[in-house]
Order: structure tokens, then sequence, then C-alpha cells
């Protein structure tokens, strides 16, 4: 029996399924190496000091720096993150939205991972070769399931440091009848922050997947968005896609400005970069996303915030037939396999 199999049984034992398998696997390896156990129940008495210890620190929240910037993360708020701020002499401005503290409700946020899904599956439903897939409505208000299970369960510290920190969740099949892992690396440095998220299948089968992260950005009547996207998809009074048509005239993102827009689309063609900029700020930001070409923009009339989403497939894709899956986005991945999507935000002084 392989030391995999040994710890998910652990895992199951003693209740801690938040941690990733192999993880897990490495502390009863350190336990068991380092002599600090001599049998079992000594054992399963450490498994579960070291878990209340991870969650009274995911509970506390973790705050990373690097010169002029501060992280603040939420692991028990959908693994959110709860600031990203500029701190110099005359104190501290929002790169991402400003936040409740302590934060209590994920859609607060400055910004929440996406993950098995992004944005909307029309009616919540929809077929993967032999498996119907029925979803709940999962927000208040609006009658399709969206953005996946992520959001909006605790996430698990891994491990974190002065610049860096790692969060983990773990889905047990019910009503997405896939288990699955998914995880959150950050990295702050003194130009910027990377965020990567990526999603492990742990079967039964294979599994349809999607990832994106939802940053909220403050902004103003002159706060500016310049993107090249090709096309963009018109949607109806429940945010689902209508019809697809180039990125022209109001929906384009070239240069232009971006608070209270009226905003909730799609965008398809996306070159993976994002400049944002604004008269009052001392930066200017560009967020990068390799290999990413599908962007979601929400940009509310009221203004105050848009929302400026990398994202790996297009809105409502799973609804689509499988054979179009490739071009919207939707991968595939066999039991064990993984994918990823990277943010960078860049932050460069005046």
């Amino acid at each position: 029996m392989s030391k995999y199999v040994v710890a998910a049984q652990l895992q199951l034992r003693v209740g801690v399924l938040g941690q990733s398998v192999a993880d897990f696997a490495e502390l009863v390896d350190k336990l068991v190496n380092r002599q600090m156990v001599r049998d079992l129940d000594e054992l399963l008495d450490a498994i579960r000091l070291t878990a209340k210890g991870q969650k009274m620190a995911a509970e506390s929240g973790i705050t990373l720096e690097a010169e002029r910037l501060r992280l603040e993360l939420s692991p028990e708020i959908g693994g959110a993150i709860s600031a990203f701020e500029w701190v110099d002499e005359k104190g501290s401005r929002p790169i991402l939205r400003k936040c409740p503290r302590p934060l209590q409700q994920v859609l607060d946020a400055a910004c929440f991972p996406l993950v098995p899904y992004v944005n909307r599956i029309r009616g919540g439903e929809f077929r993967f070769r032999d498996v119907r897939v029925r979803l709940a409505p999962n927000m208040a208000g609006d009658p399709s399931p969206l953005h996946g299970q992520g959001w909006l369960h605790p996430w698990t510290i891994e491990q974190t440091g002065e610049q860096k920190a790692d969060l983990n969740f773990h889905h047990t099949s019910g009503e997405w009848p896939w288990n699955y892992e998914a995880r959150q690396e950050f990295v702050l440095d003194e130009g910027g922050l990377s965020v990567t998220l990526s999603c492990r299948n742990l079967g039964p089968g294979a599994m349809p997947c999607g990832l994106g992260l939802h940053p909220y950005f403050p902004c103003s009547p002159e706060t500016r968005i310049d993107a090249k996207v090709t096309d963009v998809w018109t949607v109806d009074d429940e945010v689902l896609p209508i019809e697809k048509v180039p990125a022209e005239g109001p929906y384009g993102l070239e240069n232009r400005l971006i608070c209270g827009q009226g905003l909730d689309n799609g965008f398809g063609g996306w070159n993976g970069e994002a400049r944002l900029s604004a008269p009052d700020w001392p930066y200017h930001i560009q967020m990068l996303a390799p290999r990413t070409s599908f962007f979601q923009l929400y940009s509310p009339q009221q203004g105050g915030i848009f929302v400026a989403e990398p994202v790996s497939h297009a809105n409502a894709a799973l609804n689509a037939p499988e054979i179009e899956w490739e071009k919207l986005g939707i991968k595939v991945l066999e039991c064990g396999e993984a994918m990823g999507l990277t943010m960078r935000i860049d932050v460069i002084p005046r």
C-alpha cells in the first residue's frame, strides 16, 4: 500500500480534508522520521494538533509585505484576498478595492478564486459524456450557479512566509460529481503580486475544468483600461451570452474610461495583458495572464469599482456541445491531471 493511500485514509480518520494528499503524506513522514511519535495514537494526536494550528492561522489571516506593498489573505473566507495595498509616508492606498476588516463575506473581498469553472452555467445543468450534472444556484438573486465551489468554502494554509503563501481546497464529489483539489500560490515582491491557481482532478474519471481569478479594482470617473481583445459576447438580463460580436464601439477596451460603464461581458481573443491607470494613483498597474485568451469585465453603472478577470474559458461554455469546448477554453482533465492559471499584477511607480 503506497504512502499516499495511507495518508488519504489517515486524513479521513482525523477529519483533515483541506490539505492535499501529497502534503499530508509529507507531514506524516516528518512526524515519524523525527521520532516525534511512537505509535498510531500519538501520530493521530499530532496530526490533529497540527491541523488545529493551521485552522487557527487560517482564521486569523495571513499578511505578506514587500517594500511598499502589503497583501492580506483570508483563507477561511473562500481563500480570498482581503487587502492589497500600496503603503508610503502618506499611509495606505488600496490597489484592489478596500474591504471590511475583518472580512466576513466573500462578495466583499478584494479577489477570490474561480474553480473548477468560471462565470455561469445556464439552467444549472450540462452533460459531459454519460454524466448529467445538475447544480443549484449558489448566489442570492442569480438563477444560475456560478464560479464553482472554491469561493464559497474555507481554504487551508499549506505554507506561509514573509512574501509567500500557499492555500489548498479539497472538494469531495457531490452536486459536482468529481473530487478535486485546488491550490493558490501567492508570491509578493517589491514589484507586484503573482497568484497561481491550479486544480487537479482526483476522479472518478475525466472532469471538465476551468479557472479564473476575480480581482476588484477601485475606480473614479478618470480611471482607464487598455487591453486588446477581438470579440465580445452580448448578454441577456441574466448575464448569459446571446451573441459573439467584434469588440468594437461600446465594447472596445483600448485606452478607454472604465468606471461606471454598465458592462458585464466576456471577451475573447485577449492577448493576456491589461494596463490600468488613474491620474490620482501614484502608480499604474499592468495585469499579465500568460496563455489566457478569455477576459471577463464587470463595470457597474453606479461606478466605484470594476472587475477585470483573467479566465480560462467563456461564460456558459459548459452548456455548449463538448465538441466546442476546446475552442471555448474548457479543458478535460483525466484523473490525476492538473491545469493552472497565473495572474501577475505589476505595480509600477510613476
